[in-house]
């Protein structure tokens, strides 16, 4: 899923991009309104987060743009003007949401997450049927909601999380290679660091597993990868 940072301050647009390339995301990026603009012509992201004070064009005006032709792609402003009126203004126009700056990862990522749900919900990427779901164990997976289930418990998931699961459903009882989950999970032209996969799939199973220090649904398979049993 494609994503678009349109933010002028280099610091913050770095920083927002690390971030949401952790969660899964093909990130975008543009230094101004205009060129957010072009970028979501050319490009068709399918989440877009707007800093509105801009040069060139403003968040504001970027969003009025796009609205006109594009009334469901979400939309969020990131900025650090605070006012209620701010934020009235930005919602009437069509964003989705309104992140106030300074602000935190957790925060970030959560509000991320609600707006890619419901892009996911209006147009799934793939050609699967809506409401999609697997089992891994007694654990069950849906991908548009970035959620599992165990029974009725609610689990938060990344787009790179379920990915990672979904591989190994579709590989079940097989071990996956260290350069499949890359490939397929992170990307092609991605180069990992040495722990980089060790560490994604550490915290993973502090979220889902029921006893993460004796794994159930992702197993180790020492010098090999990784693998979910039957």
């Amino acid at each position: 899923m494609k994503i678009l940072i349109a933010e002028d301050d280099p610091l913050t647009r770095d920083g927002l991009r690390d971030i949401l390339l952790a969660e899964g995301y093909e990130v975008l990026t543009a230094p101004d309104g205009q060129a957010a603009l072009e970028t979501y012509r050319a490009e068709q992201p399918q989440v877009l987060c707007l800093d509105i004070m801009m040069p060139r064009l403003s968040g504001y005006d970027v969003c009025r743009e796009i609205r006109r032709a594009d009334p469901r792609t979400p939309i969020l402003f990131i900025s650090a003007k605070s006012e209620e009126i701010d934020k009235v203004l930005g919602l009437e126009i069509g964003a989705d949401d309104f992140i106030v700056k300074p602000f935190g990862v957790k925060e970030v990522v959560a509000r991320i997450r609600a707006v890619t749900r419901r892009a996911l919900a209006a147009a799934p990427e793939t050609d699967r049927p809506r409401n999609y779901s697997f089992t891994l164990g007694d654990l069950r997976v849906v991908p548009d909601e970035l959620r599992a289930y165990r029974g009725d418990q609610p689990i938060d998931l990344s787009l790179r999380d379920t990915t990672i699961l979904e591989l190994l459903h579709n590989n079940r009882g097989r071990v996956i290679d260290r350069d499949t989950f890359f490939d397929e999970c992170w990307g092609a032209d991605y180069y990992p660091a040495s722990r980089t996969l060790d560490q994604h799939i550490s915290q993973l199973r502090k979220r889902i597993e029921v006893d993460p220090a004796n794994p159930a649904i992702i197993r180790t398979v020492h010098g090999a990868g990784y693998r979910h049993d039957a």
